[in-house]
């Protein structure tokens, strides 16, 4: 039976993947310091394919109980975000870079890792569409220890990075600092929203195909392997305005344009998908659908306590 780590494994991601991974067949085991006390993966305990660690991977201990016997490493644990990093940028550098550091002088360079990287690598991009081989300019502590780590595991060979889209989507943990479970949760809750840098575009991701992205790669990894990819899609290209107007479409609420804000990473490009896309691999669920579980589920639940961002 294969057996798959999972880093950050009760997070945003982790808590949508660690499900499909069982159905796979996987023997997971879940390296997690649930520092947000999620209990997303509680239904998983009485699987004998399922084991957990509360452990963080800073820790040598924990990362080489984890490591035994792992046949691969899928490594989602990270503050992620730019407004969680900026808080806490030590802590940011620590549980980023450091703490890939430490995953990879442990493993066996037999283990296979797949890497949850992010499109803020980029930075500001002036024009075109960034592909894979586009400069990077990370402006945030977020992009800048996302990159980092990135790159000492590329060098190492035996990785299959991806640099995600943004996500959104529901999630048994779910994070509202999102932009779109954000905008969504704004809308149904307060009734309003107030939107800056309005033309600013980027690409999405449901929180469902990022799992989906990690199956393939555990089913693709030989031909994967070495290499960094963007994961997304070119239809899920929207600038804040056009979420927001879709989401209108939807909900009756007040829609404010400021003046103020901007975002640390200056996300407002278009991305090629092209490479992933050639491997075989494309998303499935559009924003409308996103959008109508988001509003069903943040209708129907009165309290929904927002969770900043551990993956």
């Amino acid at each position: 039976m294969i057996k798959v780590l999972v880093t950050g494994g009760a997070g945003y991601v982790g808590s949508v993947l660690i499900p499909e991974l069982l159905h796979k067949g996987y023997y997971v085991k879940v390296l997690d310091n649930l520092m947000y006390n999620s209990m997303s993966l509680l239904p998983y305990f009485v699987d004998d394919r399922f084991e957990f660690i509360k452990g963080d991977v800073r820790d040598e201990k924990a990362v080489q109980q984890a490591l035994k016997d792992a046949d691969y490493i899928i490594h989602l644990a990270a503050i992620v975000g730019a407004p969680a990093c900026q808080r806490d940028a030590r802590l940011a550098e620590e549980v980023n870079y450091n703490g890939t550091v430490n995953l990879h002088k442990l493993r066996s360079r037999s283990q296979g890792m797949i890497y949850a990287s992010t499109g803020s690598n980029y930075g500001a991009v002036e024009n075109g569409v960034c592909t894979e081989e586009t400069p990077l300019n990370p402006l945030s502590v977020y992009g800048v220890t996302k990159t980092n780590a990135e790159k000492l595991l590329l060098d190492s060979g035996n990785v299959v990075a991806y640099r995600f889209a943004t996500a959104f989507g529901l999630s048994p943990r779910l994070r509202l600092d999102l932009l779109i479970n954000d905008f969504a949760f704004q809308a149904v809750k307060n009734g309003s929203i107030i939107i800056y840098e309005k033309h600013f575009k980027r690409t999405f991701i449901h929180v469902r195909d990022m799992a989906r992205s990690f199956l393939f790669a555990l089913e693709n990894y030989a031909q994967l392997r070495g290499e960094v990819y963007n994961v997304g899609s070119e239809t899920m290209n929207f600038t804040k305005e056009e979420i927001a107007l879709k989401i209108k479409d939807k909900v009756n609420y007040f829609l404010y344009f400021a003046d103020f804000g901007a975002d640390p990473d200056q996300r407002n490009y278009e991305v090629s998908y092209e490479k992933i896309r050639a491997k075989g691999f494309e998303t499935t669920i559009a924003i409308e659908k996103g959008l109508d579980e988001l509003i069903k589920a943040y209708r129907t639940i009165s309290l929904i306590r927002p969770f900043s961002n551990v993956d």
